[in-house]
């Protein structure tokens, strides 16, 4: 192994099992975002640190939502969705949408678009997009979205996950 190689923990076996993964993407920071749509009169939302940028032409992303999830039967009807990107300060608000068996909105904090979808207040950014694409990949679905419309807040750090803890951004 090169000298780059030597602190690392080398993963066993043939294929990668499910805690190896897992340990990789714990080192792997990841911004956090709630997704939330409305689902006839029902709000429904959960934490996500799996929204990726796809595409800038047309705006396209994508996140992932396992199917065992409660918000997948929900998810697996919308349209669309409104993705909130959250800010360095709002780590309670990814708590609170990572919790099953509550009311996620109960607490407040957010505002219903004119479209319906809820979005988080002080979130750094968000997005209004049309669900395209929903593609099974083993335990969870790929979400494709196409943006529609969206604000961006000026100045705010992001809410960073990283290692089971959140994390901010501070300076350069």
């Amino acid at each position: 192994m090169t000298a780059e190689l030597t602190d690392l923990t080398v993963l066993s076996g043939p294929g990668v099992g499910s805690d190896e993964f897992k340990a990789v993407f714990r080192r792997h920071p990841a911004g956090v975002a709630v997704v939330a749509l409305a689902d006839g009169g029902r709000l429904v939302g959960f934490t996500a640190t799996s929204v990726i940028s796809v595409s800038a032409a047309p705006p396209s992303l994508a996140f992932s939502l396992a199917t065992s999830s409660s918000s997948w039967p929900a998810l697996a009807r919308a349209r669309t969705v409104a993705i909130s990107f959250l800010a360095a300060g709002q780590s309670d608000v990814s708590a609170r949408f990572a919790t099953s068996g509550i009311d996620r909105f109960a607490a407040g904090g957010w505002v219903r678009l004119p479209t319906g979808e809820p979005v988080i207040e002080g979130a750094v950014a968000w997005l209004r997009g049309r669900v395209v694409q929903r593609t099974p990949v083993g335990d969870s679905h790929l979400v494709a979205v196409r943006a529609l419309s969206g604000a961006v807040a000026s100045g705010a750090p992001p809410l960073v996950y990283h290692d089971r803890a959140y994390r901010r951004l501070d300076g350069p």
